[in-house]
């Protein structure tokens, strides 16, 4: 697993500080991060591969520097976003996940084999050639997945990928984050998510408000919101 360390992250936006030092250390396989909307969580999970650079302290991914690197973080460490049309880029289903490689040096030949992969995999493969956008929620979310992991990614930070399905299509996704190899970061206000998760960590006003296993982090976060 790769080590991702926070040391003394702070960030605002304008006058108002979402990150007010946090001084966290992960290596675990599998990672929540949960919170009240504005406590700092998807602030939290952008840092770590620079997509957003905190205002002073530093994240590193296996001693790399995110927001100095970010283009080497980010070759490790994959993101997928809350509304999967922010993802989606290309017409088609195939040509959307054969996208994320353009520049990935591999042939064309490698390209459609790692296509088809992911395809079969997520159950998409009745639908290489559907517009990608007219997909089902759901199909869209496991698109957007799969055209983070065609890259082979070590880290998957997913940030609340369930929040804009319904109960049946976030099981799906949630079931699809759950068989991934890769080392897994997921933000979320979907507690039952979190069950078979190796760490929970919860953030309250910008501060990590509580840190340890979702048996006991999940109701230090319910007795932060009653």
């Amino acid at each position: 697993m790769s080590e991702i360390v926070f040391d003394a992250v702070r960030h605002a936006f304008g006058e108002r500080e979402v990150l007010r030092g946090i001084d966290l250390r992960i290596t675990e396989r599998r990672v929540g991060i949960i919170g009240s909307n504005g406590s700092g969580k998807s602030t939290l999970a952008r840092t770590i591969n620079g997509l957003l650079a905190p205002n002073s302290g530093t994240v590193t991914v296996d001693g790399v520097d995110a927001a100095k690197k970010g283009a080497q973080v980010r070759k490790k460490v994959g993101f997928v976003f809350t509304d999967p049309d922010t993802q989606i880029v290309m017409p088609t289903v195939a040509e959307d996940l054969a996208f994320s490689l353009r520049r990935s040096g591999l042939s064309k030949q490698d390209v459609a084999e790692r296509v088809q992969d992911i395809l079969v995999r997520f159950r998409l493969d009745g639908h290489a050639e559907h517009p990608a956008h007219l997909l089902s929620g759901g199909q869209k979310q496991l698109l957007a997945i799969g055209a983070v992991l065609i890259r082979r990614p070590e880290v998957v930070v997913a940030d609340e990928p369930t929040t804009l399905l319904d109960l049946r299509n976030a099981r799906v996704v949630a079931d699809a984050l759950d068989s991934i190899d890769q080392q897994v970061i997921v933000v979320t206000h979907q507690l039952a998510l979190l069950d078979s998760f190796e760490r929970v960590i919860v953030i309250d006003d910008g501060l990590v408000a509580f840190d340890g296993s979702p048996a006991d982090a999940v109701p230090a976060y319910r007795e932060l919101v009653m």
